[in-house]
């Protein structure tokens, strides 16, 4: 494929050729986080909860995994742009190295953290222990979880995104499928119970790793990982990290907004806490197709803005805009339509899924709207733009909808949490069009 067809392709048939395989696999991904909670639920409710709360720490592994490959992903595919080979090249080799190191950390911190955490949030034992049992396998891969995500950004960043679409299904199909037979000890496996969804989850991403190594070696691409390009060039490092750590911010505040609901919660009902976490394992699913032309879209805008194509920038929001838009209507409407359904996946209990079916409606009021603050916060991570983004996700997880949500929970109970989220939504979308409009200056 010639280089430049990030630039010559018409946008609508570039941004979906890119968005599409994105938008599978993540679909597949989100099928098995939803299967993966549908199998650990069947094994108790405790352990189920135990799911929920450990749920913030994992998605803070995954933040940092993400957010610092977006800052590979834009800084890549700004020097492709340029036509600077020389620094993709440092940028992809030094992007792995750091990845490295974080896993290092993350593995430590988070098992050492994690006995700690749960206490906070549940003063139930059996949840406690069941807890920790998952969370020791599955942290203890987080220098995997690193390299997978450096990896699908580099492949990204160069429009190879049939490979990550492969990679990642390959990866979520194992974990889909050795869920059961782990989880309840089917055929010649031994019943691991919560055990065995951690260690379906590891083996997954060990298949993931091992596909994009394989690629990466016998079908090279634009850019390389090589010694020579293993110097310590600070400024760039510190591109990285420009984009890096407010991605990587923006990815981890939904953890914090997590816990800080949850003890709101807490104070109602366990009940509430469950809805909490059936809520965000429904969410992966209802936002990956956005999330999925997101993921096309950050190294379209990035080639385009530095190869100084401005009018196809300005092109390349509008569509996405309007695509996103769409999406969430659709998901605002299966979650006004069958939100019992969806609830039922997760547990039988008549009064959950009754409570679960309010807090859906009422939250889905603003999904359309949140078409606009993902919109915008996904083109300035691909512009380069990572602080700006950083403060479209405060406003969105942490400034409006924390105290909102304790205020309306004062007034209107355990409802008033689910509330607050329509109104964030509301309030982060006249923000980020403000801040996008100030921040992106295209004459």
């Amino acid at each position: 494929m010639n280089d430049n067809f990030m630039k010559t392709k018409p946008v609508l048939p570039l941004l979906l050729s890119l968005a599409l395989p994105m938008m599978l696999s993540m679909l597949v991904n989100s099928l098995y986080n939803i299967i993966d909670s549908f199998f650990v639920a069947k094994i108790s409710e405790d352990a189920m909860t135990a799911l929920s709360l450990v749920f913030p720490i994992q998605n803070f592994i995954n933040a940092v995994a993400i957010g610092f490959g977006i800052g590979i992903n834009a800084v890549v595919a700004y020097f492709l742009g340029a036509g600077d080979k020389k620094s993709a090249n440092q940028a992809t080799t030094l992007g792995i190295i750091l990845a490295i190191i974080h896993g290092i950390l993350l593995t430590a911190g988070s098992i050492l953290l994690i006995p700690y955490f749960l206490k906070m949030f549940s003063h139930s034992e059996n949840v406690i222990s069941l807890g920790i049992e998952y969370s020791n396998i599955v942290f203890a891969f987080s220098l995997i979880i690193m390299l997978n995500v450096g990896f699908e950004k580099i492949f990204q960043s160069v429009g190879k995104m049939k490979v990550t679409m492969f990679s990642m299904m390959a990866g979520s199909i194992t974990n889909i499928i050795l869920d059961p037979l782990l989880i309840f000890g089917i055929g010649p496996f031994p019943r691991m119970e919560i055990k065995g969804a951690a260690i379906a989850t590891n083996i997954g991403q060990l298949v993931c790793m091992t596909i994009y190594l394989l690629i990466f070696i016998f079908r090279p691409i634009q850019v390389k990982i090589q010694k020579k390009y293993a110097t310590l060039d600070f400024d760039l490092i510190k591109r990285l990290y420009a984009v890096g750590i407010p991605a990587t911010l923006n990815l981890a505040l939904p953890s914090l907004l997590i816990s800080a609901l949850n003890a709101i919660l807490a104070s109602f009902s366990g009940v509430y806490v469950l809805i909490l976490g059936v809520y965000y394992k429904l969410q992966t699913f209802l936002y990956l197709p956005a999330n999925g032309i997101i993921q096309g879209m950050r190294p379209v805008i990035g080639f385009n803005y530095g190869a100084k194509e401005y009018k196809r920038v300005k092109k390349i929001y509008k569509i996405v805009l309007r695509m996103s838009a769409g999406i969430m209507l659709a998901g605002t409407l299966i979650c006004f339509i069958i939100p019992d359904v969806l609830i039922g996946l997760f547990t039988t209990n008549p009064e959950t899924i009754e409570a679960g079916k309010t807090a859906l409606r009422i939250i889905s009021i603003g999904f359309l709207v949140s078409s606009v603050s993902i919109t915008s916060s996904g083109a300035l991570e691909g512009l380069g733009k990572g602080v700006q983004s950083l403060i479209i996700s405060l406003s969105r997880y942490i400034v409006v909808i924390i105290p909102a949500a304790f205020l309306l929970s004062r007034v209107l109970g355990a409802a008033g949490v689910w509330h607050a989220f329509w109104v964030s939504e509301a309030i982060t979308a006249i923000v980020s069009l403000v801040i996008y409009q100030k921040t992106v200056k295209l004459n």
